[in-house]
């Protein structure tokens, strides 16, 4: 088994970043997830809502973003390094808020026009826990991202293929991994062989892994990641076939345990328990 794709999200619900390479932190990759649309009431806006987002290409460098979308002109957004923190929460429903630090009213107005509706840019400099202790089976601690839940997000192509079988059966047409929004995407394992990796340590390279579950899926997956046309497709076939107490999974959460650079092409070892 080896990793055979990294990708990042710089501004949650953005439009993926390739990567070679990657450093791996306790909060997730480096670079993914830091920044966040909100709404008036600090609630994360994302494409669940709003399928305009997938237009949105964010840029990292040094001490900012850059953001660029069809027919809008590139705005560079400077790293925000003071003033009042806005409280902000990953999910209505979430009861956690976080300081997060806005971005300003040029990345506002940026991307209200974007998403035609008022929105802020904020930015977590400081990552902390948005999920109470008691949420998850596996607990991240106090470091992560904006992510929905846990710093990471692995895919298996195996998986996908399997899936796609399903679906060229149902006469649907094949989805690319780009639906599901992993971070890191792995060759080389069986189909579905994930399911059984729930508890493990894994080592990536030299980094190691907790591997925290399965992903329950939502509409985001039905989203075409380049054009934004929501389809039926996958969740259909996922209910079907992968629907476990009510969640339809695809995908492996990962937590770090620990920290280092990642490189395409580098083994995957599952550890002893």
């Amino acid at each position: 088994m080896q990793l055979s794709a990294i990708h990042t999200y710089p501004v949650k619900g953005c439009h993926r970043l390739d990567h070679d390479g990657a450093q791996v932190l306790p909060w997730g990759l480096a670079g993914d997830r830091r920044w966040m649309v909100v709404d008036a009431d600090g609630v994360g806006v994302t494409q669940r809502e709003t399928q305009r987002l997938v237009g949105l290409h964010a840029t990292l460098h040094d001490g900012g973003l850059l953001l660029r979308a069809d027919g809008r002109p590139d705005l560079q957004v400077p790293e925000p390094t003071g003033g009042e923190p806005l409280p902000v929460r990953t999910f209505r429903s979430r009861k956690l808020p976080v300081p997060a630090l806005p971005a300003g009213p040029a990345a506002d107005d940026w991307l209200g026009a974007l998403l035609d509706r008022p929105v802020r840019l904020v930015f977590l400099a400081r990552p902390t826990r948005h999920l109470a202790a008691d949420t998850r089976t596996h607990d991240t601690g106090d470091q992560v991202s904006f992510a929905d839940a846990y710093p990471l997000l692995l895919a298996n192509t195996a998986s996908l293929t399997a899936l796609n079988d399903w679906l060229a059966e149902a006469g649907e047409e094949p989805v690319p991994m780009s639906r599901f929004r992993p971070n890191l995407v792995v060759d080389g394992a069986p189909a579905w062989a994930e399911d059984d990796w729930e508890g493990r340590p894994l080592r990536i390279g030299e980094v190691t892994f907790r591997a925290a579950g399965s992903c329950d899926r939502c509409v985001v997956t039905t989203t075409d990641q380049e054009t934004g046309v929501r389809h039926r497709e996958p969740l259909r076939t996922l209910g079907r076939y992968r629907n476990v107490r009510q969640k339809l999974l695809f995908g492996l959460h990962l937590v770090p345990t620990g920290t280092g650079p990642l490189t395409v092409g580098e083994p995957l070892t599952l550890l002893e328990r």
